[in-house]
C-alpha cells in the first residue's frame, strides 16, 4: 500500500491538469446587446480593474458598449496582434482602419523592390528573398511589395514577423503600414516568439524579417514556421513569403527557409527538399545533390573547408535566385558604401596584464579538460566564462574611449554580449562620469523605445545595448512623432568582438544606414587572444552581407586560436544573431 505522502503527491500531480482542462474549455464570456468583446494589452503580472485573462484568447478581455477611460491605454493598436484577435471576436463591428498618411514617400529604390516582389509573384513563385544592405530600405520595400503580391492574388490577411525587441520592432512596423496604407488587407505583426499565437490562422502572404532567425531546423520556432508558411506543401499552394535579412546565414547549410525558392527553380517537389522528421538533413542532401560542397561529420553535415570550393558555392547559390527569370531574390548595396571598421587596441596595465593571463592560462586549463572528457557543456562554459571576464577587465578603457569621443562631440553606440561584465559596469562608470547613458539590454529592465529616443534625440549621447537587429540608432532620423533625430555623428564600438559574422554586420547597421556614414571599432587588449580574435572579425563581418552566406573561415580561424575547434560550431553563434 502506497503511503499517504507518495498517494498525495500523485493527487496534486493530476489538478493542475484538470484544471487547465476546464480552462481551455471556458466559453467566451457573455456579450450582450450593444456590446462588444475589447482585447487588452495588459503586460504580464499587472492587475487591471475590469480586464480578465481568458485562456481561449490569452489575453486580456473586456464586455461592454465602449472601453471605459482606464481601459483606453491597453486597447491594441492598428496591425496588432490584439487587434487581430479582437476582430477575430467581433466579426460584424471591426475597429476602424486608419488612414494613411501624407508624410512618407517610398524612394524610387523601394518601388523597384516592389515590383520586383510582384513579378515573382505574379510568374507564380512561392518566395522572394530581399537581400538589401541595412538601412536601404527593406521594410518599406516589403510592405509595398507584400501589398502588390496581395492584389494579384485576391488575398486578404498578410502577417509580419519582426525580430524583438518587440517594444521598438511591432511599433515600426505597424507605424510604416499605417503610413503606406493597408490596400484593403488585414495585416498582423507579431515577433518571432509569438508564432504560436497565429499558427492556426490562415496567411496569404508572409513578411519573415531578418529571415537569418530561421538558421536552424531544430527548435520549436521552426516547427511553427513549417506549419505557418506551408514550408512542405506544394508550390501552387503555399502562402507567398517574402524573406528580408541582410546577412541570410553563415554558410549555405543555414538557409534551410529559403528551400522552397530552391526547389521551385529546379523544379523540382518539396519532398527533395525537406521532411519533417530530418529537415537539416534532407536540406543538406538537396544542396549536395545540386553542387555544393558537403562533408559529414561528428555533428552532422558540414560545409566544405576548401576554400576554393567555398567561393563557387557561395556564387552558385546565389546564381540559383538571381539568375531565375523573373529574379528570386535583389541586393542592393548601399550607396553610402561599406561600414569602415577596424581594431581598437588596448594597452593593459600590469595589474590588468597579470589578471588577464591568469584568466586565460584558467581557461586553457579548463578547456583541456573539457577536451579530454569531450564534454561539451565544459567547454563553452568555459568559453562563456573567459570572454566575460576578459571583457571585465577592460571596462575601464572602454568607458574612457567613449567619454573621448563624446567629448569630440560624436554619439557612441556600445555594443556588448554580456549584461553583468559589460553592459551594466560601462554604463555605471559613464554614468559616474557625469554622461547620460541610454541602455538597451536586459529582459524587461528598461523601456526600450523609450531608452532608444533618449539617445536618438540627443539627450543621451551614449547608447549601450545588447541587440542585434532592429532598432536604429542613426542620426538624422525621422521620428515616430515627426521629430529628427540628433545630427551630431555616430561611432560604434564593439566592447567584445562578436564571433558571428551575421551578428557583427548586423550592429553596424544599427548606425551606419540611410546615408550616414558610421565608423565601428573592435576592442581587444593588445598581445593577447583578443587581438588575434579581433582581426579575424575585421576582415570576416564584411563577408556576411554576402546574400547567401558569409564565408565561415573565419569561424574555424576562432575555433582554433580560442582551442575549440572541438566543439560544434554554433557554441560560438549560439546567442549571437
Amino acid at each position: 500500500m502506497p503511503s499517504p505522502r507518495r498517494s498525495s503527491t500523485r493527487r496534486r500531480s493530476r489538478t493542475p491538469r484538470r484544471k487547465g482542462s476546464r480552462q481551455s474549455q471556458r466559453p467566451l464570456p457573455f456579450v450582450g446587446p450593444g456590446e462588444r468583446l475589447w482585447v487588452l494589452d495588459v503586460p504580464y503580472g499587472t492587475q487591471v480593474d475590469g480586464a480578465a485573462w481568458h485562456p481561449a484568447v490569452k489575453m486580456h478581455l473586456y464586455v461592454g458598449r465602449a472601453l471605459p477611460e482606464h481601459l483606453a491605454p491597453y486597447a491594441p493598436g492598428p496591425h496588432t496582434l490584439g487587434r487581430f484577435l479582437e476582430n477575430t471576436l467581433n466579426p460584424d463591428d471591426p475597429a476602424p482602419t486608419p488612414a494613411p498618411a501624407d508624410d512618407l514617400e517610398p524612394r524610387q529604390n523601394q518601388y523597384e523592390a516592389a515590383d520586383a516582389i510582384a513579378e515573382r509573384a505574379a510568374a507564380g513563385g512561392r518566395q522572394f528573398l530581399l537581400a538589401d544592405e541595412p538601412g536601404v530600405g527593406k521594410t518599406i520595400s516589403a510592405v509595398l511589395g507584400a501589398s502588390a503580391v496581395g492584389d494579384l492574388r485576391g488575398a486578404q490577411r498578410v502577417l509580419v514577423v519582426a525580430d524583438r525587441p518587440a517594444a521598438i520592432t511591432i511599433g515600426h512596423w505597424c507605424r510604416t503600414i499605417t503610413a503606406l496604407g493597408d490596400s484593403g488587407l488585414e495585416w498582423v505583426v507579431i515577433t518571432w516568439d509569438r508564432l504560436e499565437k497565429v499558427a492556426d490562422h490562415t496567411w496569404e502572404v508572409i513578411i519573415a524579417d531578418e529571415a537569418h532567425a530561421l538558421r536552424r531546423t531544430t527548435t520549436k520556432r521552426w516547427k511553427l514556421w513549417a506549419k505557418i508558411s506551408g514550408h512542405s506543401t506544394p508550390h501552387d499552394k503555399a502562402p507567398f513569403v517574402i524573406a528580408t535579412t541582410a546577412t541570410p546565414g553563415h554558410t549555405p547549410l543555414e538557409l534551410p527557409y529559403l528551400a522552397p525558392a530552391y526547389a521551385q527553380v529546379h523544379d523540382e517537389s518539396m519532398k527533395e527538399w525537406t521532411s519533417a522528421s530530418q529537415p537539416a538533413a534532407t536540406f543538406a542532401t538537396a544542396l549536395e545533390s545540386h553542387g555544393v560542397g558537403v562533408e559529414r561529420g561528428r555533428y552532422g553535415a558540414t560545409w566544405t573547408t576548401d576554400a576554393e570550393r567555398r567561393a563557387a558555392d557561395l556564387s552558385l547559390v546565389r546564381g540559383w535566385l538571381e539568375d531565375a527569370r523573373p529574379p528570386a531574390m535583389l541586393h542592393r548595396a548601399a550607396p553610402w558604401g561599406p561600414v569602415p571598421i577596424s581594431g581598437m587596441p588596448v594597452t593593459l596595465t600590469p595589474t590588468e596584464r597579470s589578471a588577464y593571463e591568469a584568466e586565460w592560462g584558467e581557461f586553457c586549463r579548463e578547456m583541456d579538460i573539457a577536451r579530454r572528457g569531450r564534454n561539451t557543456a565544459k567547454g563553452r562554459a568555459a568559453l562563456l566564462r573567459f570572454r566575460q571576464k576578459a571583457g571585465l577587465i577592460r571596462v575601464d578603457s572602454t568607458v574612457a574611449w567613449i567619454a573621448q569621443q563624446v567629448e569630440a562631440e560624436r554619439q557612441v553606440a556600445c555594443s556588448v554580449e554580456f549584461v553583468g561584465t559589460a553592459a551594466d559596469p560601462i554604463a555605471e562608470r559613464l554614468r559616474d562620469s557625469g554622461l547620460e547613458v541610454a541602455t538597451i539590454y536586459g529582459r524587461d529592465r528598461f523601456d526600450v523605445e523609450a531608452e532608444r529616443l533618449r539617445f536618438q534625440t540627443g539627450q543621451a549621447k551614449v547608447c549601450v545595448f545588447t541587440t542585434v537587429a532592429s532598432i536604429s540608432l542613426h542620426a538624422g532620423e525621422t521620428l515616430a512623432d515627426g521629430r529628427q533625430a540628433s545630427t551630431e555623428p555616430r561611432v560604434g564600438v564593439f566592447h567584445q568582438a562578436r564571433f558571428s559574422g551575421i551578428a557583427g554586420r548586423q550592429v553596424t547597421g544599427r548606425t551606419h544606414r540611410d546615408q550616414q556614414v558610421s565608423p565601428w571599432h573592435i576592442a581587444y587588449a593588445q598581445g593577447t587572444v583578443e587581438e588575434q580574435v579581433s582581426k579575424v572579425m575585421v576582415e570576416r563581418i564584411a563577408a556576411a552581407s554576402d546574400t547567401v552566406g558569409g564565408d565561415t573561415a573565419g569561424l574555424t580561424d576562432l575555433a582554433e586560436l580560442l582551442e575549440a575547434e572541438w566543439l560544434p560550431a554554433a557554441s560560438l553563434t549560439d546567442g549571437s544573431a
